[in-house]
């Protein structure tokens, strides 16, 4: 019996078109490209940050997003909003709770990021982050952190997440329930990989609801 639910962020929750578009601008390459070349990190298995390098070879990350935030302090810049949330994240978080299942939401985020989900005031029992928690995905220290946060047995939590190598199979084999989403450029091609035969594969988060009760 599922009694926790513990949710990624990007691709998850996120929708994180308007940020890479951002980015495109900010490097001068279109828009295309950017999501190309994420797309292909993707499929490679490359960190998602060779997209940028790939764009402009030997940029400095650090000193390009400081010189970014002097140039528009107030932009959201490589940052989001309630304006990037999937339209499914609302009504499905709000049909988990109303059912009595404990949320948490935890994702490989900087600082900023927890910030910017707390201001969205989602109908859920915890956030938290990897730069708050001090340990990052796949690592399962991690996952024991999240199975803290939701606060029941390991074996009654489910774990949602777009990637097979950072979230679900990790998830299983902290003891979780993993359910892979097939959205964004990663959940459509992990769902593909034979290791997501492991994983409950939806294609919204509004088939939770019932996915879970079936369990």
């Amino acid at each position: 019996m599922v009694r926790a639910v513990v949710f990624d962020v990007g691709e998850t929750l996120i929708d994180e078109t308007r940020i890479w578009s951002r980015w495109a601008d900010r490097l001068g390459v279109t828009r295309l490209t950017m999501l190309g070349l994420i797309g292909a990190c993707a499929a490679l298995g490359r960190p998602v940050t060779d997209a940028l390098q790939t764009a402009r070879p030997g940029i400095d990350l650090a000193a390009e997003e400081a010189a970014w935030a002097a140039d528009d302090p107030d932009g959201l810049r490589s940052g989001f909003d309630a304006d990037d949330l999937y339209p499914d994240v609302v009504p499905a978080l709000t049909a988990l709770r109303a059912s009595g299942l404990r949320l948490v939401v935890a994702g490989n985020q900087p600082a900023a990021a927890l910030a910017a989900l707390r201001a969205m005031d989602l109908p859920v029992d915890e956030i938290r982050n990897s730069a708050e928690l001090g340990v990052e995905k796949p690592e399962p220290a991690f996952f024991a952190a999240a199975a803290g946060l939701a606060g029941v047995p390991v074996g009654e939590i489910a774990y949602v997440g777009d990637r097979t190598d950072n979230d679900v199979l990790p998830a299983a084999d902290a003891g979780m329930v993993p359910v892979l989403l097939r959205r964004g450029p990663w959940g459509f091609l992990h769902a593909q990989r034979p290791e997501a035969a492991r994983a409950h594969v939806v294609d919204s988060l509004l088939e939770l609801p019932d996915l879970l009760r079936g369990l």
